[in-house]
């Protein structure tokens, strides 16, 4: 399954479950990838912001994490990291129960789930677990998402998955583009036309 370059920038306008607006930014770093953005939202008469900078190895394995938010109650920040064996460090103290997940998944965020798509090399028709640390929007809280992806279609123009989540009970199918994000993601963003690629 070969994929596009990611572009240099893109957005999406959540909506649903939320209402907001997310940017997002793609560079080389240190022989990897960086993903850089910022989303701000009104979920449920809760507002918050939310800043995420992501460093990946060059196959696009997560390596660090850096996030902030402010809401009413305040500022906060969170630090995560993943090391070769697929432990994670969360504000220095190891996470046991994140062993084994590769990538990072942010609530607040539609791009986080380009990772594993740009990661593995998925096949039509079969499912594959990807369990994710989970980073919520309103109080940067890491929790285990446990997650599968399954390719239902790959065109030339589009890659579109089965999502299912057996920690939120939730499944729904998600049109990708050929750069491996997030085209629209039912109930939750919509990709917005840039004027850059």
């Amino acid at each position: 399954m070969k994929l596009a370059p990611p572009p240099v920038s893109a957005s999406w306008n959540h909506h649903g479950a939320r209402v907001g607006f997310e940017v997002a930014f793609f560079s080389d770093h240190d022989g990897g990838h960086r993903l850089a953005g910022h989303t701000t939202a009104n979920e449920s008469a809760a507002l918050w912001s939310v800043e995420y900078d992501v460093t990946v190895d060059s196959s696009w394995r997560t390596v660090a994490v850096q996030a902030s938010n402010e809401t009413v109650a305040g500022m906060r920040e969170v630090t995560l990291t993943r090391d070769v064996a697929d432990g994670w460090i969360v504000d220095g103290k190891p996470r046991h129960e994140l062993d084994g997940c590769v990538d990072v998944d942010f609530e607040s965020s539609a791009v986080t789930n380009t990772l594993p798509i740009r990661r593995l090399d998925f096949i039509v028709g079969k499912g594959v677990d990807v369990p994710a640390a989970f980073v919520r929007a309103e109080d940067l809280r890491v929790d285990r998402l446990e997650q599968r992806y399954t390719l239902i279609e790959a065109s030339p123009e589009r890659l579109i998955f089965h999502y299912e989540s057996s920690t939120f009970d939730f499944a729904c199918d998600i049109p990708f583009d050929r750069a491996g994000l997030v085209v629209e993601y039912p109930g939750i963003a919509v990709r917005t036309p840039t004027g850059r690629g």
